[in-house]
């Protein structure tokens, strides 16, 4: 798998959790500590991210960083 593929099928997972949660992106970001528009361009599969950006977003989502590889 190409890697534009990969941060777009990780971004959909994280995007689909945090809906499934009723988590607003806006509150999201401020509970996982990241920059909205980062959280934004992540789900959306646009922007590579430090892996502890990813752990913060599956802390909040109380869920395990490998849930979304």
């Amino acid at each position: 798998m190409d890697n534009q593929k990969f941060l777009k099928e990780m971004g959909q997972k994280i995007r689909t959790s945090r809906k499934a949660k009723k988590i607003p992106i806006n509150q999201m970001a401020v509970l996982a500590k990241i920059d909205m528009s980062n959280l934004s361009f992540l789900e959306r599969g646009e922007k590579n991210c430090h892996i502890l950006s990813i752990k913060s977003i599956a802390d909040v989502l109380e869920m395990d960083v490998k849930d979304f590889l």
